[in-house]
């Protein structure tokens, strides 16, 4: 089953939307640094969002002379975009406000409204993380998160994931930030909370780019999708010998290039028409894989010492 990276957007921009602006309101009603670095931070994501389905949208365009295997790969480029505003905007600006409240701090006034709304937020929070791993869960095939973090392709959805994890564990930093300066009355508190959700923004955006920077540079399918990819060309009686076999990720498509040795023919037009068959089983048994390349070839001797 494939995930749908839409929804998940979806859940994470009506969440992100809806609690970046009660935090303003907070913020501005208790004067709390922590809660005006989380506002920021939610209309980072929700701009973050935006971006990934204009991604999406662009990504649907069809090919043509100057992109001939279509414009699935820009998906790669807005997820970047997502995860350099989270590293400024969201996590350098939260760090900047935390370092300006300890020169400048300022008591918090009614931290209980603070609390209240970053309850809420929490809550919401959890409803658009748990939007987004509801769909991981369907191609997460028994793997832990991380391990999926690290070998998905799906950079949109990974993104969101990040990004949900980010701002919830931010929530909660920024919940317990308010609570030590209203249970203490220092606002030291406060102007830390806001560096503890910057550094983890910025943590969050780091571990992001590192992985789309693979997708950019170009990555193979899933190494268990390109298992069984060889799999199964290998059991096509068709192929005598697979000699090379190189896949790679497209956005959400596949291209396959096969080098093989093919089991003997009487003639040019059966190779052909064995090269089609295999060719199709390919891309009937997996639907992603968009292009298929396929040359014949025969073993060629070593070279003389």
């Amino acid at each position: 089953m494939a995930a749908d990276s839409t929804k998940a957007i979806l859940f994470a921009l009506g969440a992100n939307s809806g609690i970046a602006v009660t935090k303003f309101a907070a913020a501005a009603y208790t004067g709390s640094g922590a809660m005006l670095a989380e506002a920021i931070h939610s209309v980072a994501d929700a701009t973050n969002q935006l971006l990934l389905l204009l991604g999406m949208r662009q990504a649907k365009h069809p090919e043509s002379e100057e992109h001939p295997l279509g414009h699935e790969r820009v998906v790669y480029f807005w997820s970047m975009m997502v995860a350099i505003l989270l590293f400024f905007v969201g996590g350098l600006f939260s760090i900047y406000e935390g370092y300006h409240r300890l020169t400048a701090s300022e008591p918090l006034r009614n931290a209980g409204v603070a609390l209240i709304v970053l309850a809420i937020a929490i809550v919401l929070e959890m409803v658009s993380l748990w939007g987004a791993l509801r769909e991981i869960r369907k191609v997460q095939a028994g793997r832990t998160f991380w391990h999926w973090f690290r070998e998905t392709r799906q950079s949109e959805l990974m993104v969101v994931a990040g990004e949900d994890i980010a701002a919830l564990g931010g929530l909660v930093f920024a919940f317990v930030a308010v609570l030590l300066a209203m249970w203490s009355g220092d606002p030291l508190f406060d102007a830390l909370g806001s560096i503890a959700v910057g550094v983890l923004l910025v943590v969050v955006a780091v571990a992001i780019t590192w992985e789309i920077k693979a997708m950019i540079i170009g990555e193979s399918a899933e190494p268990e999708l390109r298992k069984e990819i060889e799999q199964h060309i290998r059991s096509r009686p068709e192929v005598k010998t697979i000699m090379r076999l190189i896949t790679l990720q497209w956005g959400n498509r596949i291209v396959v290039a096969v080098r093989a040795e093919m089991a003997p023919v009487a003639s040019a037009d059966e190779l052909i028409a064995a090269i089609n068959r295999v060719e199709d089983s390919i891309q009937t048994r997996f639907p992603q894989a968009y292009w298929v390349f396929f040359e014949p070839d025969v073993p060629r001797p070593a070279a003389k010492t």
